[in-house]
């Protein structure tokens, strides 16, 4: 038994809870009656994705509300739209905050990307990662059917679900295979989404999204510590930069042309989980080649391997997308491709690292 069937089953023994299975036209309607058209909450709003979305989202027309963890912040993400959106506190595994604040903001729809993002992390605290990843959909998707089962929903996934995938490219019908603590928490997620979708006709979709970055990233990601360090060292601010594996091979994309998939996903008519990327492979060391060069530097001069920084078994080697039907059903299309990815994440290093300068330069 596959672990979809063993969640449905399990939601067959309680008998509190009865099929609720809205058809498009009674959800349209409840929709109308129940919540602002434009109106959207976002969990992990001040992550890389969430601020992204947040602004993609404003410039549509919508009034955002973003969940933030007591406690937390500052959110340097959101400097440029902090007086634009309405920040609330909710803690993803307490339900009944959830639903507090999902009554208050009363959205149409709900983008839940507040889960740790940094994989390797995730052995080190696997635990965490798999009450906010697992339970926190979870407990989402709970709040949701308590408070207004009408709001549209989508869960961020991952390629991580997909593991040691048996074939590349990888498609929605590839069977999940998840290696980190992080990819079968996010599997849980995933399949609790479809879970819940067949099961209680909620309007919900997940996202399997390949590795997308952006120059909001922070620095322990392989992508912005090569393009930090590619400026850091064409300014003279360093010499050389540490990796790990130059052969472990990622489908990088734009994270502002991944969050522009994720709205998509809730205008369609009806709900589904679609594969966000690029469709290509590329190596660490493709992308040292490409910003090293970008700044007219020869990479080997300024690269260190060093073994203990690489993954070893866990290292995924085969992760890459087919977006067909991101692109068929949803007209999505990115943007920005690899090369010019790596050209816009060394740009930005190079800006902010200068202003830095100039900033310590003119102090007093």
């Amino acid at each position: 038994m596959d672990l979809l069937s063993w969640i449905d089953r399990s939601f067959q023994t309680d008998a509190r809870a009865e099929p609720v299975r809205p058809d498009t036209r009674q959800r349209k309607r409840s929709r109308g009656q129940n919540a602002h058209v434009n109106r959207a909450l976002v969990t992990g709003i001040g992550g890389q994705d969430g601020s992204l979305l947040a602004e993609l989202l404003l410039e549509r027309g919508y009034d955002v509300v973003g969940v933030v963890r007591p406690g937390a912040g500052p959110y340097d993400n959101l400097d440029g739209i902090v007086d634009r959106v309405e920040l609330t506190e909710a803690d993803l595994l307490d339900q009944g905050s959830l639903e507090r604040a999902i009554a208050a903001a009363r959205p149409r729809e709900i983008y839940n990307l507040a889960a740790p993002s940094f994989v390797p992390a995730s052995w080190e605290r696997p635990v965490e990662t798999a009450e906010f990843a697992a339970v926190g959909a979870t407990s989402v998707l709970e709040a949701i059917r308590a408070v207004d089962p009408a709001i549209r929903f989508y869960q961020a996934s991952s390629s991580e679900i997909f593991g040691e995938p048996r074939e590349t490219p990888q498609t929605e019908e590839t069977p999940l295979a998840p290696v980190t603590p992080y990819g079968v928490a996010k599997a849980y997620a995933h399949y609790i989404v479809g879970s819940y979708r067949r099961r209680y006709g909620l309007f919900a979709c997940s996202g399997i999204l390949y590795n997308h970055e952006s120059p909001r990233r922070p620095l322990d990601f392989v992508p912005r510590k090569v393009a930090h360090a590619a400026a850091a060292i064409s300014l003279g601010l360093q010499d050389e930069v540490v990796l790990g594996d130059l052969d472990a091979r990622r489908d990088w994309g734009y994270a502002g042309d991944y969050v522009r998939a994720m709205w998509l996903m809730l205008q369609q008519d009806e709900p589904d989980d679609y594969l966000v990327a690029s469709g290509e492979g590329h190596s660490v060391r493709e992308l040292v080649q490409t910003a090293f060069a970008h700044v007219g530097l020869d990479w080997e001069e300024h690269v260190r391997v060093d073994p203990a920084l690489q993954r070893g078994k866990a290292e995924l080697h085969r992760l890459v997308g087919d977006p067909s039907k991101a692109r068929a059903r949803l007209g999505w299309q990115a943007e920005l491709d690899f090369e010019g990815l790596v050209r816009l994440l060394v740009d930005a290093d190079v800006e902010r690292l200068q202003a830095g300068v100039a900033t310590r330069v003119d102090a007093p």
